[in-house]
């Protein structure tokens, strides 16, 4: 059985970009960072591994990898998007928080069971913020793997 997400790990840009972003705007704490001199294949390398903590101790990670290739685009919602959890207190702050900041901010997105906002970071990654409504169920539309065979068979 799988206790829970460890890490994300995602490549960036430029490290101290993506802790400013992380650490400074989101408030998420960098508690590690791993500089790699070896490839796991042996070959040299040269890359800086690191790390943000959210309060259940699960972690974003980075890679910061200059001298390998990495096509860095702006990510649709749909192709790639990095969702936390957070109080709806907490969501209005950030909200204006990121307004204020310049930062790429949109929302308020009502998902029923749930309210979004969304940002996007230095390496063109969507950042949403969720604050799940008071007394909220289940995140689906019914029986989710009856949700899954149907679409499944109008696509076959």
């Amino acid at each position: 059985m799988i206790n829970g997400l460890h890490h994300a790990a995602y490549r960036c840009r430029s490290s101290e970009a993506t802790r400013e972003f992380y650490e400074d705007f989101l408030e998420l704490k960098l508690v590690g960072a791993i500089r790699i001199a070896e490839s796991k294949t042996g070959r040299s390398a040269d890359v800086l591994h690191s790390f943000f903590a959210m309060a259940d101790g699960s972690c974003l990670a980075f890679f910061d990898a200059p001298d390998q290739p990495f096509d860095f685009k702006n990510q649709h919602d749909y192709d790639l998007h990095i969702a936390l959890g957070v109080d709806q207190p907490t969501l209005e702050r950030m909200f204006e928080k990121g307004k204020a900041a310049g930062i790429e901010t949109r929302g308020y997105s009502d998902h029923g069971p749930f309210t979004s906002i969304y940002f996007r970071d230095p390496n063109g990654y969507v950042v949403e913020l969720c604050a799940t409504a008071e007394g909220a169920g289940q995140l689906t539309q019914g029986d989710p793997h009856e949700l899954l065979k149907g679409w499944a068979a109008e696509r076959a």
